[in-house]
């Protein structure tokens, strides 16, 4: 059985007003991730974990922010898409495991909501998407809540 596996990262700057989408869920804060599409950091990660693993390029290949095509669009749709390319290759996704790293708010209690959300759009089970959250104890941008970061690692096997 052949196996990869792939390592994504995203970080967008965090704006007042805008809204703030992780996983899927929109989280009540008072500031939110500003990009091109609805800016969900942890869903880019994926995605990218899951095309680098592929050898498939990045997100940016595939859905670059010169494309009106994607403006607002929701992640999961992107990632969606990321495994429809990943299964045109002969590849399936295996697990998943992301680790969130922002001040504010706490993630904690939307976990359940953002891997039911991941599970759905990736084809795979609750079982197989992991999502973590540690906070940058108040250093750099993170601690100063002018951004927020995603890390991804995913596994992909041949089918």
């Amino acid at each position: 059985m052949k196996i990869k596996v792939g390592f994504g990262f995203d970080v967008h700057q965090l704006k007042e007003g805008h809204p703030f989408v992780l996983g899927g869920v929109q989280l009540a804060h008072h500031s939110g991730a500003f990009g091109h599409s609805d800016a969900d950091v942890l869903v880019h990660a994926i995605c990218d974990a899951i095309l680098g693993a592929a050898n498939l390029g990045d997100i940016g290949h595939h859905f670059p922010n010169t494309d009106e095509r994607w403006r607002g669009i929701s992640s999961l749709v992107l990632l969606t898409e990321c495994v429809r390319l990943l299964d045109e290759e002969g590849w399936a996704l295996g697990n998943v495991d992301a680790m969130l790293c922002l001040e504010a708010p706490k993630i904690k209690p939307h976990i359940p909501a953002m891997k039911q959300h991941i599970a759905e759009a990736a084809g795979v089970s609750v079982a197989d998407v992991s999502i973590k959250a540690t906070t940058n104890e108040t250093m750099g941008f993170v601690g100063r809540q002018e951004g927020v970061v995603a890390y991804a690692v995913c596994l992909i096997e041949r089918k």
